[in-house]
């Protein structure tokens, strides 16, 4: 299975947490401020932020990264399971530093989340520019909820549309493509044509999809088998993207499951339906055979996601982990960036035997902000939120969607009031809660509140 539970669950710190039963005079918590500082000894060295930038680019629980760009603009979307406002989206003008422009699921109409396990919900959106009719689509998978759907946008700064349904398209990580001629196509994960034939055996399909109907057509097509060589039984074939670069399509897709054999591999075609074979090279990223006791370790990289620059560079956002000791860490599955070389035709995220770096000088690289105001979401950064407006920063997320309204901010000061949801059941408790983004770090606030039990 997936590895969701613990970038899930142990990615956030708890602010505040009122699952106590509501007596009939129900106290509030009051805090005044809340002030996070990362102390990772990783980033205690200079580096040239106009020409270099550090990995992770997003610290903490920012797993399943997908990205899109139209003209100048990047935009970057991560998997968001139970938690609530679904799917944070980032803006950026040089693919490092970011600004949260808010949630693509924003709206209670869009994300049902009720009685969903903390480790369902949103997996795995996908966010794509069609230039074709100048809007931007996502699609992703609501475990144990809606299913497979999508919406869509013209301006991601001006709020996503409600979700449309995908019914005949099953199992998760759906991901869409256009190609030169405008045709749209879904490629995603689910089971084999057949019963699987060992304990991770999943496959790759491709639908066509109608941008006017925003729905399939006709039968889906197997693309992929079990993965690189069925032979040896690769696991969890997922996270599949496709790419039309000098006249070959490219399926790349993550293999190996999430954990520390999670991998990143690719096939080529000369048309849009396959056959696909894999390339000479696979995988293109993985991190499973080097050292565990590597200074400064990465794990668990995969799931990635390659983007073209205005002027023809190549890059990949993927996932990876950062243990602080053998494989755990609290700070979940994180956002990395490198530059993409390509070898005979086919694109290198990082070569066989190389660690992922956390200090990256990409040739022609440099800083710009122009039009974004990015905040620090990498390195030893400090943010303070005293609570100064009227609504609350795009960092702090809920428990599943909130059904009543258990906080306000009066004063200068963030106001809780209990409610009879506790993290044990499946409700929205009266939580608020902030990524952990370092494996050193320090959390400052102040507080008052009398509970009643």
């Amino acid at each position: 299975m997936r590895a969701l539970v613990i970038s899930a669950i142990v990615a956030t710190w708890f602010i505040a947490l009122g699952g106590c039963t509501p007596s009939s005079s129900r106290s509030e918590a009051r805090f005044e401020f809340f002030r996070y500082q990362g102390e990772d000894s990783r980033f205690n060295h200079s580096f040239d932020s106009a020409h270099e930038y550090l990995n992770p680019i997003i610290a903490g629980f920012y797993p399943d990264p997908s990205i899109c760009r139209k003209g100048e603009d990047y935009y970057l979307v991560n998997s968001s399971f139970a938690y609530y406002p679904g799917i944070p989206i980032f803006h950026s003008r040089d693919l490092v530093n970011w600004e949260q422009i808010g949630h693509v699921l924003d709206r209670p109409s869009q994300l049902q989340l009720d009685s969903i396990r903390l480790d369902g919900g949103i997996y795995a959106p996908a966010i794509t520019y069609n230039p074709f009719n100048n809007t931007f689509y996502l699609v992703t998978t609501c475990v144990d909820g809606i299913g497979n759907f999508i919406v869509k946008t013209q301006n991601p700064h001006q709020g996503w549309s409600e979700p449309i349904p995908l019914p005949k398209v099953g199992g998760i990580d759906p991901s869409l493509f256009f190609d030169e001629d405008g045709k749209g196509y879904i490629v995603h994960n689910d089971a084999p044509p057949k019963e699987p034939e060992y304990d991770g055996h999943r496959a790759i399909w491709i639908h066509q999809y109608d941008t006017l109907t925003d729905q399939t057509q006709g039968a889906p097509q197997l693309l992929i088998d079990g993965g690189v060589d069925k032979s040896t039984h690769p696991v969890w074939i997922e996270g599949p993207h496709l790419y039309k670069v000098n006249g070959t399509y490219y399926l790349m897709a993550a293999e190996g499951g999430t954990g520390n054999n999670h991998s990143e591999v690719i096939f080529t075609s000369d048309r849009v339906k396959g056959p696909y074979k894999p390339a000479a090279h696979n995988p293109i990223l993985t991190q499973r055979d080097l050292a565990a006791n590597r200074p400064d370790c990465v794990t668990s990289t995969g799931h990635a996601d390659l983007i073209d620059t205005p002027s023809g560079e190549w890059f990949a956002v993927f996932l990876g982990c950062r243990p602080y000791k053998d494989d755990l860490y609290h700070t979940g599955r994180e956002t990395f960036l490198l530059p993409v070389s390509w070898e005979n035709g086919v694109p290198m995220i990082l070569a066989a035997g190389k660690a992922v770096p956390t200090r990256v000088k990409p040739e022609g690289w440099h800083s710009n902000t122009q039009g974004i105001q990015p905040d620090a979401w990498t390195g030893n950064f400090t943010w303070t939120d005293a609570f100064e407006s009227d609504h609350l920063s795009h960092k702090w997320l809920f428990i599943r969607t909130p059904k009543e309204k258990f906080w306000s901010i009066d004063a200068g000061k963030l106001l809780l009031t209990p409610t009879s949801h506790s993290l044990y059941t499946r409700g929205s408790p009266a939580f608020i809660g902030h990524r952990q983004q370092h494996t050193n770090f320090t959390v400052t606030t102040r507080l008052e509140f009398t509970p009643q039990h």
